[in-house]
């Protein structure tokens, strides 16, 4: 059964289209638009082409989309504040659903062959300090601060996508496509947030990626403190904590200065009263709303999906081929897997 409907809403909503503009777009009525949304009809072939052009997609991308086991609007897992506005939120859900069917539609053509992997682990048979020691263990992992999070991903077969989300109230959100996991990650926030975004979000990828608990929030959230921040480790630096040695337990970890803090709290090597004073202290020097030496850790950014892209040029493909390999209507329209076209060489 086909679940065409459903794509062409992921999809409209994806590109930020009211059904009045996509249906303008297409050269349809809303009326129409409508019945096809809601599988009330089926488009004439001429009236699928329109309507993937007008959603930078290729009609087989609107096919293969609808036929996917268990539909396309799958709910990702989000980090995100309670003020985040819900027509923001589900634009960028349905922005990692469009990646992710991206991603399997190229998946099957090309396959990527990962150095590590991301395990998917029951919550209910092992805490999220534990999930994250093992996965640690098993990437053997230096002990100590974790550098280069985006390269460890990646290195586990994980797509990492940056993207400006218009927003600073949502962070980042994850899914899995079959066996390779996503990640999109706000490209607005600074380096300690962004690095703590995907050691959570790795924590849902590896404790949520088939039953979801009650506390899916504060267990992405332990694994995130135990994967950046091994207690074992970090704990005689956080003895006797002052606010005047988080300037260097920030440089030295890659973290906020808040999570090092809350660090130590959820340890028990500071009380409820002396973190209401740190906190105090960060509101009279403005740290609560932007951090000093965010700026100076080394930047997060990923690269697997432009090595695709390279990979696949280098292989004779041009960005015509990648583009339709992963089911965009043009070059302009793969943000997914950019390729560089080959520059002319002058002759003579």
């Amino acid at each position: 059964m086909s679940n065409l409907g459903e794509v062409l809403v992921t999809a409209r909503r994806a590109c930020g289209l009211t059904q009045e503009e996509l249906a303008a777009a297409a050269g349809v009525t809303q009326a129409a638009l409508s019945r096809y949304e809601n599988d009330l009809r089926e488009p004439e072939p001429e009236v699928l082409a329109r309507l993937a052009r007008a959603l930078g997609v290729t009609e087989t991308f609107l096919a293969r989309a609808g036929r996917v086991h268990g539909g396309m609007a799958v709910d990702s897992h989000m980090r995100r504040r309670l003020t985040a506005k819900p027509t923001v939120w589900r634009q960028l859900e349905a922005r990692l659903n469009m990646y992710r069917m991206h991603a399997r539609l190229l998946f099957e053509e090309v396959s990527i062959r990962a150095e590590q992997r991301i395990p998917t682990l029951d919550p209910a048979e092992i805490t999220p300090t534990d999930a994250a020691r093992l996965v640690r263990m098993q990437w053997r992992m230096p002990l100590g601060p974790v550098r280069s999070l985006t390269q460890w991903l990646e290195s586990a077969g994980c797509l990492v996508i940056e993207e400006d989300f218009g927003t600073t109230r949502v962070d980042g959100l994850s899914q899995w496509i079959g066996d390779h996991p996503v990640i999109l990650i706000n490209l607005r926030a600074p380096t300690d947030r962004k690095r703590l975004t995907l050691a959570h979000e790795l924590g849902h990828l590896c404790l949520h990626s088939i039953d979801v608990s009650d506390n899916v929030e504060a267990e992405a959230n332990e694994f995130a403190a135990e994967f950046l921040m091994p207690i074992e480790v970090i704990r005689p630096q956080l003895r006797n904590l002052k606010i005047g040695r988080l300037h260097d337990l920030k440089r030295e970890w890659g973290v906020s200065m808040q999570a090092i803090v809350e660090r130590s709290y959820s340890a028990g090597l500071i009380g409820a009263n002396e973190r209401s004073n740190m906190y105090k202290a960060f509101s009279a020097r403005g740290w609560r709303i932007k951090e000093p030496l965010s700026d100076e850790l080394t930047p997060e950014h990923p690269a697997l999906n432009f090595n695709i892209g390279d990979a696949l040029l280098r292989k004779g493909l041009g960005p015509n081929d990648v583009a339709q390999l992963a089911g965009f209507a043009t070059p302009e329209d793969n943000i997914l897997f950019p390729v560089a076209r080959p520059r002319l060489r002058p002759v003579g």
